[in-house]
């Protein structure tokens, strides 16, 4: 599985987890305002897995099953996630009632794109050898606002993260904007909207894309030299459904899904468009609780 691809999947689930703070918002009518700012204040963690539905590779046009862990929590203000390979942290708290989020932190990623064959159908792209399993690591800042469109209650946030191979597999920066849109409807339920794109240096394009002669000659897919830019959008929604009385506490049910499309020198290398596909699509659905 790629390392975007399980990301991809991985954040339905995250969105899906890291609702119950805004379900709680939205409706304060069974508590008063001291007892809802109490509740807001408490740390928190939630546990979701799933089952995602992905490529057998970044361009792939084979599609496989594979479980989709999540973890998040909230510690005195603080926000970290630990989900499938990738691990963050908000290294600035939040307080109860804010209205905006200043978000900045370490992000790190392990990259197991293409690093198992056994994982992958097409033969051409087996013959083209194994990758190496990069360590990405770098840091994010982002901004949210709560309370923008819908209600007093819906979050709006940008971000933007950069990371850079650390362990010599690609050793190219990777960056990444993001935007999400996260509204509760009830106490039971919420949905999101999100999207991001990827520009990646020449390194990570040469690893991943581009085909030299030796591997020509084993695959059977032209050379190929692919160089630096956007390689990638994706754009994405879920929903989540509370199982046992609101999204704050207990089971809840998450399901979305991700559109994704490669681009430039990305999109037009044989392995994405010989051997696999422009068009990249995710599923996933899971069960998560929130302690």
């Amino acid at each position: 599985m790629t390392h975007r691809s399980f990301l991809a999947a991985a954040t339905v689930l995250l969105l899906g987890a890291a609702t119950p703070a805004l379900a709680q918002q939205a409706n304060p009518v069974p508590a008063d305002n001291n007892q809802i700012a109490s509740e807001l204040d408490k740390d928190t963690v939630t546990v979701g897995v799933g089952a995602a539905y992905l490529p057998d590779y970044d361009g792939s046009n084979d599609y496989r099953v594979v479980p989709a862990p999540v973890v998040i929590g909230s510690v005195k203000g603080f926000n970290f996630t630990v989900i499938g390979n990738r691990a963050s942290l908000d290294l600035v708290p939040n307080r109860p009632g804010q209205r905006w989020d200043i978000q900045f932190g370490p992000v790190g990623v392990v990259n197991f794109d293409r690093s198992s064959l056994k994982n992958i159908d097409d033969t051409r792209i087996r013959a083209l050898g194994k990758v190496g399993t990069a360590i990405e690591l770098g840091g994010y800042v982002g901004l949210g606002k709560t309370g923008v469109i819908t209600s007093p209650y819906d979050k709006l946030s940008v971000s933007v993260s950069l990371r850079h191979d650390v362990n010599g597999v690609h050793k190219a920066s990777i960056l990444q904007p993001s935007i999400n849109y996260l509204t509760p409807l009830s106490r039971k339920a919420a949905v999101a909207l999100f999207g991001s794109a990827q520009y990646v240096e020449s390194g990570y394009a040469d690893t991943y894309f581009s085909i030299t002669p030796a591997q020509s000659l084993a695959s059977g897919l032209q050379t190929y030299s692919a160089g630096k830019g956007w390689k990638n959008y994706s754009v994405g929604g879920l929903a989540t459904y509370s199982l046992t009385g609101d999204l704050l506490h207990g089971f809840k049910l998450v399901a979305g899904g991700t559109y994704s499309r490669m681009l430039g020198d990305f999109a037009n290398s044989p392995i994405v468009r010989v051997a696999g596909s422009r068009n990249q699509w995710i599923g996933a659905a899971g069960v998560a609780y929130t302690f």
